[in-house]
């Protein structure tokens, strides 16, 4: 029977059935994230397909679609690339309500909403090229529903530019994990590192460094990313520093307190009496025995990362349009929740509201697990 300390942990986390919960929710958000345009309805890069004749619609609409423009030239790309980047739309298209053959000529009735729309002529040769009759295939009417006309559903609408809303929410998955990740990086390689060096070595080295941590603590996070963000510029990369040196202290401080509770226990000592180097006593004997509290602060870290990174994105210093990023999806909306549209900002919210709360019983099932309850550590 295995008795490892990693094993008893996982059976004390398993039996939180929340924690337990929560941690399926964020391996499937990252699974998301990760397929991203290959489960996405709108594979068009950063799910940007505007269509504003069907935009505020609602959950569940079903639309015809009419092609009336093919692009040649637009290549097809790789698996990869399209899992990473998207595909490029090789045609335009539009929502129609009807349409009827005569002869040469194609009339579509387009969907403009409530109002009254006429039909459109088109050329039945410059849209469907392939409808040449006779076929083995089929009549003309046959061949140009197949080639040119398409239905597709909106699960949960589309935004005010007609985009598929359910699109722009996967790949917001990926702006704010990915922001998370390297944020809660960021904070550690930083925390870990002042923390440690303030704790072993104390004294006038533990006062300086102290005295930062305490200068910093006092800013307010979203203003201190704030004026980072200025320093940095608006962009997407910008936001992973900037977050990432907002939270850092938080680990400084738990990392500081631990060192100085184990730099005088006795596999330290023998360390040092062995003749081993400080980096590596810190490293191959005092931080491995941390590392719980270490990755339960972490778990609370990335929860305040991605909230950190919905409101900058809401302020306009996040993601960029057009990259969805779920705090800017909500400021495009914010208005229509005291309208018939509420679903488009409360959405985003949601899917904040979740992850978030996915990654705080994340943290306490670890805490749980780990038995730190008595420790410097704050969920």
């Amino acid at each position: 029977m295995d008795n490892s300390p990693s094993k008893k942990v996982w059976i004390k986390f398993r039996r939180n059935k929340l924690a337990l919960s929560g941690l399926i929710f964020i391996l499937l958000l990252m699974l998301m994230g990760i397929l991203g345009y290959l489960i996405m309805p709108d594979d068009s890069p950063n799910a940007n397909h505007q269509m504003v004749q069907i935009a505020k619609e609602k959950p569940g609409a079903k639309f015809t679609f009419m092609i009336v423009e093919h692009y040649p030239q637009v290549e097809k790309v790789g698996f990869f690339e399209r899992m990473l980047n998207g595909q490029k739309p090789n045609f335009k298209s539009i929502p129609i309500t009807s349409y009827r053959i005569a002869g040469e000529t194609v009339f579509a009735t387009e969907f403009i909403g409530e109002e009254k729309a006429t039909e459109t002529k088109y050329s039945l040769k410059d849209l469907c090229p392939n409808c040449k009759v006779p076929s083995t295939l089929g009549t003309v009417e046959m061949l140009f529903e197949q080639h040119n006309i398409y239905q597709k559903t909106f699960l949960l609408g589309t935004d005010i530019y007609g985009r598929d809303l359910l699109s722009r929410l996967i790949l917001g998955i990926r702006v704010s994990l990915s922001v998370g990740l390297i944020a809660v990086l960021i904070s550690l390689f930083i925390g870990v590192s002042l923390g440690a060096i303030a704790g072993y070595f104390g004294g006038k080295t533990d006062a300086a460094i102290s005295w930062f941590m305490n200068v910093v603590w006092s800013l307010p996070s979203l203003l201190l990313v704030i004026a980072i963000s200025f320093a940095l510029g608006k962009g997407f990369w910008q936001i992973f520093i900037a977050v990432g040196l907002s939270t850092w202290v938080d680990v400084a401080r738990l990392v500081r307190g631990q060192v100085m509770a184990l730099k005088e226990v006795e596999f330290v000592e023998a360390a040092r009496a062995l003749g081993f180097s400080t980096t590596r006593t810190i490293i191959k004997h005092i931080l491995p025995n941390i590392a719980g509290p270490i990755l339960v602060v972490a778990s609370a870290n990335f929860a305040s990362a991605i909230l950190l990174e919905t409101g900058l994105s809401f302020l306009g210093f996040g993601a960029q349009p057009p990259m969805p990023s779920w705090g800017s999806m909500i400021k495009e909306h914010y208005g229509y929740i005291i309208m018939d549209a509420a679903y488009l900002a409360v959405l985003p919210g949601l899917a904040i509201m979740l992850t978030v709360y996915a990654f705080n019983v994340l943290a306490i099932g670890l805490r749980d697990a780990f038995d730190v309850k008595g420790q410097n550590v704050s969920v």
